[in-house]
């Protein structure tokens, strides 16, 4: 998740709150379409994600759970974000198969004509919690309500609002001050319900790695760190899920949002070098710069226009078709990408920030270093398998397959998880 600050993130969370330490149910939710879970649902699934993981990580030998895990269960040879490669729009992606052009979670900052006078952004409590900003997909744990069935979440993109009328039955606001230790003792505690109130379907996210990637860098002793602390998280949760005597009944998926590459200071592009950028709306900076003009300001926005040192500009209407992104209406009408390691921002964005990014992603999707990992382990999945890349859309479809629950229209591709099944769906 891009911090401008670290300051910033802690003052802005904080006012978020917590719910209590099992969470605060949410009111039932009455649907015309709800109908049981199925009897073959009553496996739990948990999704998990490590922020910024990228793929390559897994290669270094200092996550021995997640390796194991992958060894005993599926990997995918990479799992490849949608564009752009930042957390909000790809962990919206996880849980709704749809790509940020038609879920509408286009940035971690945005603005909606069809919302006026607000600006969205991932530090405001308020927006965060708003439905308006993400009932352009039905994400997972809606679903499984409708179906009947129960959802957890121990922090995740979109859980803090009421989507389609319900949040998941249990959640909690994001807490940065929360431990990875503490997030995944919540999980257990969930599955320690009686079955009749225990989730089928739980998300548990970790966000210390991309938090070093950024500050730090990918190739940095605090980026290994802290994949050895999640890792041993990890361990904490696979060795709880056996005690409670469920390691033959819960399936796991893990995966990220996007992986990191390496920058620096030595690798940025200033827009205040080549334009006025006071006549422009800038929401968005990092390895893209996204913008409106301000009334007046066009002559500046065309001015940026086409290929430049380390970056190119264009119009919301050129960006390239491969990237599945700029249709829909919350997409600012200019769009600045930066070389891949290089950085696209202004002097009052770096103004803001407490530290100089050494981490950063929002890049081309087809670069490994935005790669992520995919694992899944379980009882319904094969042991020591590899399948071929997969898109981050693909998750959805497998996630609603193992719940037994018909998937909302989505993006993804059943056949492209299909070898990881022990049997085909």
């Amino acid at each position: 998740m891009l911090r401008f600050s670290a300051l910033l993130l802690f003052s802005a969370l904080a006012l978020a709150g917590c719910t209590s330490l099992t969470g605060t149910p949410s009111p039932a939710l009455a649907t015309p379409a709800a109908q049981p879970m199925p009897a073959n649902a009553e496996a739990p699934l948990i999704l998990v994600s490590i922020d910024g993981f990228r793929n390559e990580y897994l290669e270094r030998g200092l996550t021995p759970t997640l390796a194991a895990l992958a060894a005993d269960g599926v990997r995918a040879q990479y799992m490849r974000p949608s564009y752009p490669s930042i957390t909000f729009p790809n962990h919206y992606t996880l849980v709704t198969g749809l790509r940020p052009d038609n879920h509408g979670v286009i940035s971690n900052f945005m603005t909606d004509p069809q919302i006026p006078g607000v600006r969205f952004s991932m530090f405001d409590p308020a927006t965060v919690a708003d439905a308006r900003w993400w009932n352009g997909g039905k994400p997972l744990w809606t679903s499984v309500r409708e179906h009947g069935g129960r959802a957890a979440s121990m922090f995740w993109v979109g859980s803090e609002a009421p989507i389609h009328g319900a949040r998941p039955e249990f959640w909690r606001a994001f807490d940065i001050k929360v431990t990875s230790a503490q997030r995944v003792q919540q999980v257990l505690q969930w599955l320690a319900l009686p079955a009749a109130q225990r989730p089928h379907f739980i998300t548990l996210y970790f966000d210390l790695v991309d938090t070093m990637g950024h500050v730090h860098g990918p190739d940095s002793p605090q980026l290994n760190a802290a994949l050895g602390e999640v890792d041993t998280a990890m361990a904490a949760l696979v060795a709880g899920i056996r005690s409670q005597g469920l390691g033959q009944r819960v399936n796991l998926v893990i995966g990220s949002d996007h992986g990191m590459a390496s920058t620096g200071p030595e690798r940025e592009v200033l827009l205040d070098d080549l334009v006025d950028v006071s006549a422009l709306d800038v929401s968005w900076t990092g390895a893209y710069a996204s913008f409106d003009a301000l009334p007046g300001g066009e002559a500046h926005a065309a001015k940026l226009l086409g290929k430049h040192p380390h970056m190119q500009c264009m119009t919301r209407e050129q960006i390239p078709a491969r990237f599945q992104f700029g249709q829909h209406r919350r997409v600012p009408a200019y769009l600045c990408i930066a070389e891949h390691g290089w950085q696209v921002t202004t002097r009052e964005r770096l103004q803001l920030k407490r530290y100089r990014t050494r981490g950063e992603h929002g890049y081309d999707t087809r670069h490994p270093d935005m790669h992520s990992l995919f694992i899944a382990h379980g009882p319904a999945f094969k042991r020591g398998a590899v399948i071929a890349p997969i898109d981050n859309v693909d998750v959805y479809p497998l996630l609603a397959h193992l719940l037994a629950i018909t998937p909302a229209h989505n993006d993804g591709h059943p056949v492209r998880t299909a070898a990881a099944l022990k049997s085909l769906p």
